[in-house]
């Protein structure tokens, strides 16, 4: 089987080049044509010579996998479903009046097994490839239009860091996609190794899944936060500066009677006290078997107000793509192929 360029560093470029016998500055050429060209096979890349490309053919191939189902929202939200080696993902892409948002995934299934999240309650198959995530990029349609990327589909971005790190290099290196650091935002629970590695190796924005600030009601929600606590998480924050472009964010998932009342906005308000951050406020979509479900629009308002009062801002995210279930916490590969 044939190796994959897409997705490949400048450096293990120039390993391939050496490989193949090219001269060390067709890597850049080769990079050219991979992430700003968008070659789809090698033949394509022009400039390198005819043996060249003839050795490194033999060898490799550009590594595209095209999207095997397509399904479309009646509020214009794209789902994508790719299948990989092993494994099915899913990807989305959001139209907006001012941007267009793609939200990857970075592995098949998840182990986090947050209540309220079905990717999660597929279980895990196994992390993607950087070829793999670079490739929902990539391959769908709407390449050109992308304004912002954020790392908020299915899986734990820090539970696969350095596929994770690599693609963020592709993206938004000079050699690669050249794509702005502040364009792209990185969700996680709060897996705190691969979240200080992030913090020193990349410049994109960081999303926190909070979900309730009293660490026995987290826990309940979120399992990890018996290995990483939030508030042993929030001094590690503390010691970056997200008061410029960097930001950090708090994804907050109002659930009726759960974590929506003014002893947890108030625990919310002391747990952030002193960080530069914003909270977003999130509707939560029914899932299978899960007795949990959304306050009324008052409550949202009352909790957003609370914080904003207090110094923490707070928006309300309104959701899309529920009817593809393409929204948050609804991406799920199980039995996608036989449906």
């Amino acid at each position: 089987m044939k190796k994959k360029l897409l997705g490949l560093t400048i450096d293990e470029l120039k390993d391939v080049a050496k490989e193949v016998g090219l001269p060390a500055f067709a890597a850049k050429q080769i990079a050219d044509w991979l992430y700003v060209k968008r070659a789809k096979a090698i033949e394509d890349m022009t400039n390198l010579s005819k043996t060249g490309r003839e050795t490194l053919a033999s060898l490799y191939e550009v590594g595209y996998t095209f999207p095997s189902q397509t399904t479309t929202s009646e509020d214009g939200t794209i789902k994508y479903l790719f299948e990989f080696d092993n494994g099915l993902i899913e990807t989305v892409f959001i139209p907006e009046k001012d941007r267009a948002t793609l939200c990857v995934s970075c592995q098949v299934g998840c182990k986090m097994d947050c209540l309220f999240c079905m990717t999660g309650k597929q279980g895990f198959t196994r992390n993607l490839t950087v070829n793999e995530i670079i490739n929902q990029v990539y391959a769908i349609p709407e390449f050109d239009k992308l304004t912002n990327i954020v790392y908020m589909g299915m899986g734990e971005p820090f539970d696969n860091t350095l596929a994770v790190l690599k693609s963020l290099n592709v993206l938004t290196e000079p050699w690669g996609r050249a794509f702005s650091p502040r364009r792209i935002t990185v969700s996680t629970v709060g897996v705190v190794p691969g979240l200080k590695q992030f913090l020193e190796r990349s410049e994109s924005h960081l999303a926190i899944s909070l979900h309730n600030a009293f660490a026995e009601e987290r826990l309940q929600m979120i399992p990890t936060e018996k290995a990483y606590p939030i508030e042993k998480t929030i001094p590690i924050l503390k010691k970056y500066d997200f008061s410029h472009q960097r930001r950090v964010s708090f994804e907050y998932i109002l659930f009726d009677q759960k974590n929506d009342s003014l002893r947890h906005a108030m625990q919310v308000v002391k747990l952030l006290n002193g960080l530069h951050c914003r909270v977003n406020l999130i509707y939560f979509h029914p899932i299978p078997d899960i007795p949990l479900k959304s306050p009324d629009e008052k409550t949202f308002v009352t909790f957003r107000d609370y914080l904003t009062n207090h110094g923490v801002m707070a928006t309300i995210r309104r959701s899309r793509g529920v009817d593809i279930l393409a929204a948050c916490g609804l991406l799920s590969s199980t039995n996608k192929k036989e449906a």
